[in-house]
């Protein structure tokens, strides 16, 4: 998943987008540091001062990258942070509460969760669900940005607790049994309302006035029109409530949870992870092959139960029914991220990304978006139904560049760039114009782009 040569960390990008100056490439450096900082709260850093004021599982991940290129020792304290937290089964929350943050500052918040009522859980209070396993993904990429002592120490901590976190969803989540992790929430791909969960969603009995009851705080500082609906997080809680008031077992989901999905960018993330182990393993003196092996296998079961040959595309399989969910989205493309991927799967996905419905190219004409732009459920002001994500093209962008696709790799790098010099680190930006959306000065569009000015 990582680049096979990866350049030194250093006070500002060693390499300028086309088309730009070196003072351009200075400011946007400085930019996304800048961004990192106000976000930093000391020991984690936070998505946003606005709408997300804890941590957020992935979001740190993504966030480490970006650190590693300008206060090193944050990386291993974001990550080191968010492990603390980690459940005594080994899942790793996908929300970690602040204590010194009011409990009404985020829906749903510490009390929704409850999980100080939970055996197993750490003395923090956190959600019961998951996020994409990208940690190891991070670690790794972050050491080889800036191989030292400190980030072999590191290492040597967090390694026993990716292992635990792999194996979790290994065994805990194998609910399909064929070797794939199931996510048992919209939230847990990290992907909230993509198109790619209407079919499971529409089987969740609720109503939208089951939200009469709470108070959404993400509509106080974003645009309703830009966010999940009603309906839709009346589903969120609906199937929170089923999980919590099992206690956040595994052992029995497939008889008693409404929402069980195989997931594309989940999976492909934990295999990926899995060869990240290996490279960690040979660092801190563990045995990498047991990693190798387990990456292969992975592989092999996304491609056997998540591609498609009719669309030539990954997509989500809903265990419910047994199908393959049928909207083209944008996790259809992370499986690239696998090494693996035999060759027939590579050039299918890339014709996708190609095609009008992604627009991928040597110079990107539009961004990258998170849904088939010629669907007619295409949203582009909607979160994960349109919009383009920085996190999500960058994990894109590392696949094309494992599988040797340096060109397109180069298209989404200067489409990076180019959104934030015109717009800002925005959460996420509108699929044509490019324009921000979602919460300003966003933790992870800081991140990664310092990662991609740095190549």
């Amino acid at each position: 998943m990582v680049n096979q040569t990866v350049p030194p960390t250093g006070s500002g990008p060693a390499v300028r987008a086309a088309g730009q100056t070196a003072g351009e490439d200075g400011r946007l450096w400085e930019l996304a540091r800048d961004t990192l900082d106000g976000n930093w709260a000391g020991g984690h850093t936070v998505p946003s001062r606005t709408l997300y004021p804890h941590q957020w599982s992935w979001d740190s991940a993504f966030i480490a990258i970006g650190w590693a290129h300008v206060r090193p020792e944050r990386t291993w304290s974001e990550l080191t942070s968010l492990f603390r937290a980690q459940w005594r089964d080994g899942r790793v929350p996908h929300i970690v509460f602040n204590p010194a943050v009011s409990g009404g500052a985020y829906f749903p918040g510490p009390g929704f969760w409850a999980s100080e009522t939970v055996e197993g859980a750490p003395a923090v209070a956190t959600s019961g669900l998951v996020q994409p396993p990208v940690h190891a993904l991070a670690a790794w990429h972050a050491y080889r940005r800036l191989p030292s002592e400190e980030g072999r120490a590191a290492l040597r901590r967090l390694y026993p607790r990716l292992v635990a976190q792999q194996r979790y969803l290994a065994t805990c989540r194998d609910v399909g049994g064929a070797g794939l992790a199931s996510i048992v929430h919209p939230w847990e791909s990290g992907l909230d309302n993509s198109p790619a969960w209407d079919a499971p969603m529409s089987a969740v009995a609720a109503e939208a006035a089951v939200m009469r009851a709470y108070r959404r705080r993400d509509t106080v500082h974003a645009d309703p029109a830009h966010r999940p609906t009603d309906l839709d997080y009346a589903r969120y809680v609906t199937i929170v409530t089923a999980y919590r008031a099992g206690g956040y077992r595994d052992d029995d989901l497939a008889e008693r949870h409404p929402f069980l999905v195989e997931c594309p960018l989940f999976n492909a993330a934990m295999g990926a992870s899995e060869l990240a182990l290996a490279g960690i393993a040979e660092v801190v003196g563990a045995d990498p092959g047991p990693h190798r092996e387990r990456a292969v296998r992975i592989t092999q079961a996304v491609v056997n139960r998540l591609y498609d040959p009719d669309s030539g595309t990954f997509h989500p399989r809903d265990l419910r029914t047994g199908r393959l969910t049928p909207a083209r989205t944008v996790l259809g493309l992370t499986p690239l991220i696998l090494p693996g991927l035999p060759a027939r799967q590579v050039e299918a996905v890339l014709a996708e990304a190609r095609s009008a419905r992604f627009g991928l190219a040597a110079r990107m004409e539009r961004p990258l978006p998170s849904h088939d732009r010629t669907a007619t459920d295409f949203e582009a002001l909607r979160y994960w139904r349109g919009p383009s994500w920085m996190n999500i093209v960058w994990l894109i962008r590392h696949g094309l560049l494992v599988h040797g696709h340096d060109r397109l790799a180069a298209g989404l790098r200067t489409s990076m760039i180019e959104l934030v010099a015109a717009a800002g680190c925005h959460e996420y930006f509108h699929p044509d114009t490019g324009a921000g959306l979602g919460s300003p000065a966003f933790g992870w569009t800081a991140a990664l782009l310092l990662d991609v000015l740095a190549d």
